[in-house]
């Protein structure tokens, strides 16, 4: 008879006992968060009007930050004044988007910003676009700015090199969901505990996200590269079965009010008889999720640019240990 095992079984019992994470949500707090001296933190949140960037920018007023009066938008994007609004705590704050093609002027409103507000109080968030992030990663760098960088893609073994060289601050991450981060670090564990546990075993992988979406799952990367340690498949990322088709998000089932913002993935071991199957599901509907993570990460970068006399390039991981996460 064909038996069915879910690794997720596997994963939930290394979740309960992770120091990670703790199950209980804590109340967010009304009270801005202040850094030595009373200062307010400022989050300069590139990438807006996307749906991912304001995200967090709501989430950071959702948690007590404060939202930098300007903001980096996409080269192609006009200039215009846009008001961020969190419906959970009525907190707005308006905001004037400035195009990466103007960066004599960005660089003056940085300037200008950390002048009024204090040098290590101001901080950014990336959520722009794949083709972005090494060239955003070396502007904060220049100017620096601490930052959290949300967008996936680029050449992310350049971005931590070039950041590491440089001694910058930042939080550096495929994924800033924390129960998915717990569950990646439990993955990398038990690869590094039990390599070739899966040998012989065939690896899929199949990952919907909205259509907007540009490159594949990061996430799912970060996965694979801890399965195909478990296991001695020559999987590989273009083996990675992406789906950016409405239709095909449904028949996956994606929720039709979840197709504009989602993360479905299933990741599926068999073994070569096909007797044995292990299988991981996980799937978020919606972007609050990340939204908060990030805005997470960005109050444990300024206790860190605060605390710290040299910058280093930190990951989500590096976050949940430190139990930064509301």
């Amino acid at each position: 008879m064909r038996s069915a095992l879910r690794l997720s079984s596997i994963l939930a019992l290394l979740l309960e006992a992770s120091a990670f994470v703790s199950q209980s949500r804590q109340p967010t707090s009304d009270v801005s968060l202040k850094m030595a001296g009373g200062d307010d933190v400022y989050v300069m949140v590139n990438g807006m009007p996307g749906p991912m960037a304001t995200a967090a920018a709501e989430a950071c007023l959702r948690k007590g930050l404060k939202l930098t009066p300007v903001a980096m938008t996409g080269p192609d994007i006009q200039s215009s004044t846009i008001t961020v609004y969190d419906s959970v705590t009525g907190k707005s704050s308006d905001v004037k988007l400035i195009p990466a093609s103007e960066p004599d002027e960005l660089k003056a409103s940085i300037a200008g910003i950390k002048e009024s507000c204090g040098e290590k109080n101001v901080l950014a968030i990336d959520y722009t676009h794949p083709s972005a992030v090494n060239n955003n990663a070396l502007f904060y760098a220049g100017n620096k700015l601490p930052f959290v960088m949300g967008t996936t893609g680029g050449d992310r073994e350049k971005l931590i090199d070039d950041m590491q060289s440089a001694k910058h601050f930042a939080v550096i991450a495929p994924n800033m969901g924390k129960q998915i981060v717990a569950m990646q670090a439990a993955l990398e564990d038990l690869a590094t505990k039990y390599p070739g546990a899966f040998a012989g075993y065939k690896l899929e992988c199949k990952e919907s996200h909205q259509k907007t979406k540009a490159d594949t799952s990061g996430t799912a990367k970060a996965v694979i590269d801890s399965l195909t340690q478990l296991s001695d498949d020559s999987f590989t990322y273009d083996d990675i079965e992406m789906v950016r088709d409405d239709k095909e998000s449904i028949e996956f089932g994606v929720s039709e009010d979840a197709l504009k913002g989602h993360a479905f993935h299933t990741y599926t071991l068999t073994s070569s008889d096909g007797s044995v199957q292990f299988q991981l599901k996980h799937n978020v509907s919606g972007r609050t999720v990340y939204a908060e993570g990030t805005a997470d990460a960005v109050k444990f970068l300024a206790k860190k640019v605060q605390s710290e006399s040299e910058g280093k390039v930190y990951n989500m991981i590096n976050v949940l240990e430190e139990g930064s996460l509301e």
